[in-house]
C-alpha cells in the first residue's frame, strides 16, 4: 500500500488549497479516510474523517464549514479542500486509511507522507 499526498503550500490568510491523498495498493473506496494535522510543537488532531459505509463525513469544530472531504473513486483519490484558511491552520496534514474512523492518527493501518501547509497573516 502507498498513500501519496499533495496540494500543500503556502497561503495567505482567508485563502484556499486542496489537497490530496492519492491511494495504490487498496481501493479507496472500501475504507474510511481520515484526516488529521499537526501543528509545530502539538499533538495530531482529527480534521475530518469519510466514513466507508456510507460517506457520511464528520469535521473538527475547528475547520466545520471551511472544509469539504471527499473522494474520487475513479482516480483512487481523496481530497480536502480548506477554505477561508487562517494562520492557526498552519500544520503538516496526513491523510489516513482505515477500516474505520478512527480519533486517533494512530490507529489507522496507513498514512500518507504527509504534507504541510502555512497560513501567512
Amino acid at each position: 500500500v502507498h498513500i501519496v499526498q499533495s496540494g500543500g503550500g503556502l497561503v495567505h490568510t482567508g485563502g484556499s488549497l486542496r489537497l490530496s491523498c492519492a491511494a495504490s495498493g487498496l481501493t479507496l473506496a472500501d475504507y474510511a479516510i481520515g484526516w488529521f494535522r499537526q501543528a509545530p510543537g502539538k499533538e495530531p488532531e482529527g480534521v475530518s474523517c469519510i466514513s466507508n459505509q456510507d460517506d457520511s463525513t464528520w469535521y473538527a469544530d475547528s475547520v466545520n464549514g471551511r472544509a469539504t472531504a471527499s473522494r474520487y473513486n475513479a482516480n483512487n483519490t481523496a481530497y480536502l479542500r480548506m477554505n477561508s484558511l487562517k494562520p492557526e491552520d498552519t500544520a503538516v496534514y496526513y491523510c489516513a486509511v482505515d477500516a474505520v474512523c478512527g480519533r486517533e492518527l494512530s490507529e489507522y493501518d496507513h498514512w500518507g507522507q504527509g504534507t504541510e501547509v502555512i497560513v501567512s497573516s
